[in-house]
Order: structure tokens, then C-alpha cells, then sequence
């Protein structure tokens, strides 16, 4: 007997933003949506969808190609080019079947497209495919985040293709926020030639690349990793000190071997905020993983 087939994620949690200047489209949409469980947010233009994007960011964006104002490309740019906003997908709804547009939707950041007058089974079904994608991309980001790590992943150009949160964050740290990426990529670029090399971070510590060979079919995988300046116990003393009682109840929870899930439980918190305390505990305490930190922790409370 084969083992069953595993769920996809739940649609009742999942909100969709439908943007579109037709009134008929919005209806037959949202009718559909609603009866699969989704929660739906409506927009009509480029600017309702972006203050509905600054209100609560949705799991998925149906799309309208061509709008009033701002057509629905620019505004997929638009959103790609946040990156608090990046990772939502963006799935074309278009009566153009040119080559060319369908170029510029995927040029543009968009994931796919479906072709008007739509056929309302197989926009769900595209739908509940790139949810249920994103959610495993999710998992997977803050799975490298929450290792104390941060993966690049460049493609046969030396582009960008990918990077974990953690990885833009320590590469803005490291090349300066004013910097766009031809200045990571060509840091990167030297990684892979090298195999190694480091670069300054603004608190003193150093930002570690190694390059790990292909992580894919035309990619290559950087492992980034921030290398701590060792601290003596009276300086890890001033470091817990600087901790703030949030971050000193997350901490004491760790070094008692609970897990994200576990702390967020007791002290009444997501897993996402306890995974935010401990970014600011490592860099507080200059390690890079949550052993480290408990380490300190169990230490600290030994000699106390």
C-alpha cells in the first residue's frame, strides 16, 4: 500500500490579494476564492494594491496585466524590489497571449500567468501550486536563518539568484547599504574564484564566504558565515547585561535546551519573533549559533 500523499497547506490561513480594474472579474474571483477557504483582499489599481501590501502582505497576488496607471508589471517590480515583499508570488492575469508580454510578466517577477477569460479551476490550481511552493521556500530560508547561516546562490552569469535574509542582511552590512548588487556580485564572483575570503562587518567581526561548488543545475552555492571576535567572561558578562529582558528570557529558555516553537509557546510569542530575539542576542553576544549562545548562558549562570 502506498503511503498517502502529503496535504498541501491549508488555504483557510492563506490571503490573497486579487488586483484588477474589472468589477465582473473581482466578483467571479472573489466568489471563488472565498468558497476554497481563502481570505481575500481586493485592490483595483497599483496604488490600492500597494496600500493593501502596507497593511498586511499576502500570501499570493493575482494580477492584472493591464490597468489604469500603473500597469500590473510595474507594479510587480514594485514589489520584488522591496524585500520585505519579495517572496510573495505574483501570478499574472492577462488577456495578451504575445510572446512578448509574457516575457515581461516573467521578466518583471511574476511566477506565472493565466490567460483571460479565465478558467476558474485552473487558476486554483496554479495557485494552490505556487502557495504551496512558497511555503517550502519559507521553511527553507528560515531553516538556513535560524542555523546562525546565510546561503547565496549565484547563476552561470555570476547573477543573483537567490539569497537567504540573513545572507542580504550581512552583505548590506559588509559592502554598505549604498551599494547595489554589481558590488555583491563581484564580491562573489571572487569567492568562487578563490574558494574563500572575508570582509569587514561594521561591529568589528568579520563576514566569512566559502564557496561550496553547485548547489543546482546552472548555480553555485556561497555558505556566509559571520566569524566573532573571541570575548573574554567579563566581556560576555557586558554582553548578557546588554541583552533586554525579552532577549534574557528567550536566552535562559535556550540554555535550557527548549526549541523556537517551544519558547515561543511559553512565553506567548511566534516562533518568527523568537527567531528575530535571537539574531539580536548572537550579534550581542558575537557568536553565530545557538550553541554558542547557550553555551554562554549555561557558563555564565555556573559562575553566577
Amino acid at each position: 500500500m502506498n503511503p498517502p500523499e502529503p496535504l498541501p497547506p491549508s488555504a483557510v490561513s492563506s490571503v490573497v490579494l486579487v488586483v484588477d480594474d474589472a468589477p465582473e472579474t473581482l466578483r467571479m474571483l472573489c466568489d471563488a476564492l472565498a468558497i476554497e477557504g481563502y481570505t481575500v483582499l481586493v485592490a483595483r489599481d497599483a496604488i490600492e494594491a500597494l496600500e493593501r501590501f502596507e497593511m498586511a502582505v499576502p500570501d499570493a497576488v493575482l494580477l492584472d496585466a493591464i490597468m489604469p496607471g500603473d500597469n500590473g508589471f510595474t507594479l510587480c517590480r514594485r514589489l520584488k524590489g522591496e524585500p520585505s515583499w519579495a517572496h510573495v508570488p505574483v501570478i499574472f492575469m492577462t488577456g495578451l497571449a504575445e510572446t512578448e508580454q509574457i516575457v515581461e510578466g516573467f521578466a518583471s517577477g511574476g511566477v506565472d500567468y493565466v490567460v483571460k477569460p479565465l478558467k476558474i479551476p485552473e487558476v486554483l490550481a496554479r495557485l494552490a501550486t505556487h502557495l504551496r511552493n512558497a511555503h517550502v521556500s519559507r521553511l527553507a530560508r528560515e531553516a538556513v536563518d535560524v542555523a546562525g547561516l546565510g546561503v547565496v546562490l549565484l547563476d552561470t552569469q555570476g547573477r543573483l539568484a537567490w539569497r537567504s535574509p540573513q545572507a542580504m542582511r550581512w552583505l548590506q552590512q559588509a559592502l554598505g547599504p549604498e551599494q547595489d548588487d554589481a558590488a555583491q556580485r563581484q564580491w562573489l564572483q571572487q569567492v568562487v574564484h578563490q574558494g574563500e575570503t572575508l570582509a569587514p562587518l561594521p561591529d568589528g567581526s568579520q563576514l566569512q564566504a566559502r564557496y561550496l561548488g553547485q548547489g543546482g543545475p546552472g548555480e553555485v552555492m556561497v555558505l556566509l558565515r559571520r566569524v566573532a571576535l573571541a570575548l573574554d567572561p567579563a566581556q560576555r558578562r557586558l554582553s548578557v547585561a546588554a541583552l533586554t529582558p525579552r532577549e534574557t528570557e528567550v536566552l535562559s529558555w535556550l540554555a535550557k535546551g527548549k526549541t523556537n516553537r517551544d519558547i515561543a509557546d511559553i512565553l506567548g510569542m511566534s516562533p518568527r519573533t523568537v527567531n528575530k530575539h535571537l539574531e539580536h542576542i548572537f550579534e550581542k553576544l558575537g557568536v553565530e549559533t545557538r550553541t554558542a549562545a547557550a553555551a554562554i548562558a549555561s557558563s555564565l549562570l555556573q559562575e553566577g
